[in-house]
C-alpha cells in the first residue's frame, strides 16, 4: 500500500498523519512531552479506533526519531506492505522566499536552518523532524509546507513596522503564523459556505498557540502574529502582545539577559504566568482561583480587540470562524469572545454554543466553528508537489 506520511515536529510533541494515495486518512497519531517521564503515545485509524501498541514499545519517549520510529512499526502491523512514497513536514517559517511548498534537499535545509533565529522555539524542531524521517526514509522525497506561506501576500502596510526600510529587506517584517489552519478553513468555507468564502472572514485559531486572521475572498489580507509566533493574543505559555518597552526594562532594570527573556516570554507567561494555574484552558475554566478567571478574561479582551481590528483591515465584517483546541471545545470562552461586539453585528445563539453546533451565530455577522485539518493540508502539497 503506498501512503503519504505528514510529520508536525515540535519541541515536546509529535503528530503524524498517514494517508493513502486518494488523501483519504488512514491513521494519525499525537505524542506529547517527549523528553519527559509522562510522555505518551496516542494513535488511532481513520474511525478513531485506538491501534494496538508492540509490546517491547517504550512507555516514554526521549527523542522525536523515537517516536516516530515506534509510530512507523505501529503503522506497519495495521497495513500490510506499507510504503511512504513522500513526506511532508510543517515547517513554521519559510522567510521572505518561500510562498510555496517546496522539495527539500541539503541547499534548502541550509537556507531553513538560517531562518532558526526568527522561530527560535519552532524552526529546529521541525528541521529535526525532517533528519528523523530522512534517516528512517532514506531516499524518500520530503516537502516542506511552511505556515508563513498563507499570508505572503499582505499589502506592505500590514507586513512593514515602523523602522528603518533597511530591516525591512533583511527580513524584518510581519510574516503571520498558522497558515496551514487558516488556509485548511478557507478552503471549507469555499466548499460549504461559497458566499461567506467570497466575504469578509475572521478566523480565530485558538490553542495553545492563538492567532487570528482576517480572510478577504479566501485570501489573508492581515493577521495578529508578526514577525515571530510571540505577537498579537496571549497564549498557553506566550505573552503574545507587548510594549517593546517592557523587554527594554527587563534588560536594563531587571538585570535579564536574552536567554532569560526569552524563556520568560515564550515559556512563563501568557495563560500560565498570569493565572499562576495552568496554561490549559480547561484546567483554568474549572479553577476557582480569582487569578484564572482573570486571565481568561484578559485573554477573551484581546480576541474582541483584534477582531474589530481585523475588520478594519477589511472594510467590514461578515463571518467569524473558530478552530483549534479552544476555539472548538470551549463555549465559555466563544461566548465572553463575542460578548458586547453587537455594535459589529455579531452575537452568539447560546443554546447552540453550548451545544457545540457548527453555526453559533444570532446576528448579521455569520460565527461557525470548524474543525481545522493541519495535516491534510500537508499530505495535499505533498501530493501536488510531486504531481
Amino acid at each position: 500500500m503506498k501512503a503519504i506520511l505528514t510529520v508536525n515536529s515540535g519541541s515536546s510533541s509529535l503528530k503524524l498523519g498517514l494517508f493513502a494515495e486518494d488523501l483519504s486518512t488512514l491513521a494519525m497519531c499525537h505524542v506529547d512531552r517527549i523528553g519527559r517521564r509522562e510522555a505518551a503515545m496516542k494513535i488511532h485509524d481513520a474511525k478513531g479506533r485506538g491501534l494496538p501498541m508492540p509490546d517491547h514499545a517504550p512507555k516514554a519517549f526521549a527523542t522525536n526519531t523515537q517516536a516516530l520510529r515506534t509510530a512507523l512499526e505501529v503503522f506497519r502491523a495495521d497495513f500490510p506492505g506499507l510504503e511512504v512514497v513522500v513526506i511532508g513536514h510543517r515547517v513554521v517559517h519559510g522567510g521572505i522566499s518561500h510562498a510555496a511548498p517546496v522539495r527539500l534537499d541539503e541547499e534548502t535545509m541550509k537556507d531553513l536552518a538560517r531562518l532558526a533565529p526568527f522561530a527560535p522555539l519552532h524552526q529546529p524542531h521541525n528541521l529535526a523532524g525532517v533528519r528523523a524521517a530522512a534517516e528512517l526514509f532514506p531516499g524518500t522525497p520530503q516537502i516542506a509546507c511552511f505556515d508563513t506561506a498563507f499570508h505572503r501576500g499582505h499589502d506592505f502596510v500590514n507586513d512593514t513596522y515602523a523602522l528603518p526600510h533597511a530591516y525591512y529587506a533583511r527580513g524584518v517584517r510581519r510574516y503571520g503564523f498558522h497558515g496551514l489552519s487558516y488556509d485548511y478553513i478557507a478552503g471549507e468555507l469555499a466548499r460549504t459556505e461559497p458566499a461567506l468564502h467570497a466575504g469578509r472572514v475572521v478566523v480565530a485559531h485558538l490553542g495553545s498557540g492563538a492567532s487570528m486572521c482576517a480572510i478577504s475572498g479566501g485570501r489573508s489580507v492581515d493577521s495578529t502574529m508578526g514577525f515571530s509566533a510571540l505577537d498579537g493574543l496571549p497564549m498557553g505559555t506566550r505573552s503574545g502582545q507587548i510594549d517593546p518597552g517592557v523587554l527594554l526594562y527587563m534588560l536594563q532594570n531587571e538585570g535579564m539577559d536574552a536567554g532569560q527573556l526569552t524563556d520568560l516570554l515564550y515559556k512563563q507567561s501568557g495563560l500560565l504566568g498570569m493565572s499562576g494555574v495552568s496554561n490549559d484552558m480547561r484546567t483554568l475554566e474549572g479553577s476557582d482561583d480569582p487569578h484564572a478567571a482573570e486571565a481568561i478574561a484578559y485573554f477573551c479582551h484581546r480576541i474582541r480587540r483584534e477582531m474589530a481590528a481585523l475588520a478594519a483591515s477589511m472594510g467590514g465584517l461578515d463571518g467569524v470562524v473558530f478552530c483549534g483546541g479552544i476555539g472548538e471545545n470551549s463555549a465559555p470562552v466563544r461566548a465572553q469572545a463575542c460578548a458586547g461586539m453587537d455594535w459589529l453585528g455579531l452575537s452568539i445563539d447560546a443554546a447552540a454554543n453550548a451545544q457545540a453546533a457548527r453555526d453559533i451565530g444570532a446576528g448579521r455577522v455569520r460565527v461557525l466553528v470548524i474543525p481545522t485539518n493541519e495535516e491534510i493540508i500537508i499530505a495535499r502539497a505533498a501530493k501536488q508537489v510531486m504531481g
